[in-house]
């Protein structure tokens, strides 16, 4: 018996809305739903942390950035959008704490994700967040977290410890002491 559309049309809404469950904890592999997040950030046990894959690529003002030019660093990573409302809420936050944290061997990389370059041009003119931003209007770099920890929700962030293991995810904005503490302790171990 074939699906009615309808039915396809219902189960893909609730797919997307992530009326499904492990929002709270470390997804499955190949868990890839959306979900809207809180902006808490989960710190994983080091036991439990599994490699980030290669990120790298142009960014929007042409040059080249990844996580590989930062080995034995924490690297937070940022997947945002021009047409995000919560990417430009949580901006400023991402901009503070990364000055704060650059001293102390911390770098943050923007992943542009699902966007148009002139947008994101615009938006990084505007917010300067100090650090680059990886132009990924295809999807690339978090299709390439399949199978580990996806970014599952516009924004997310991902935090990679000096071992190149994601160590920590928020999904959402980020709230600014939330980010600033698990950096900090992901840095400090």
């Amino acid at each position: 018996m074939r699906a009615k559309p309808h039915a396809l049309a219902l189960v893909a809404l609730f797919a997307v809305s992530g009326c499904a469950g492990n929002v709270g904890g470390q997804p499955q592999a190949g868990d890839t739903r959306f979900v809207a997040g809180d902006g808490k950030v989960t710190v994983f046990p080091a036991a439990d942390r599994k490699a980030a894959p290669v990120v790298e690529g142009a960014t929007l003002d042409g040059a080249r950035a990844s996580v590989a030019a930062h080995k034995g660093k924490v690297v937070v990573l940022n997947f945002w959008a021009s047409w995000c409302g919560p990417c430009r809420a949580e901006a400023p936050v991402l901009k503070d704490i990364y000055a704060k944290t650059k001293a102390g061997g911390v770098e943050f990389i923007g992943i542009d994700f699902k966007d148009r370059q002139a947008d994101a041009l615009a938006f990084e003119r505007t917010e300067q967040p100090g650090y680059p931003s990886i132009f990924d209007q295809p999807g690339k770099v978090a299709l390439s977290f399949q199978g580990t920890v996806p970014p599952a929700a516009i924004p997310s962030t991902l935090i990679i410890d000096e071992q190149g293991r994601v160590a920590a995810r928020a999904l959402g904005a980020v709230k600014y002491n939330d980010l600033l503490k698990a950096v900090t302790q992901v840095r400090d171990e």
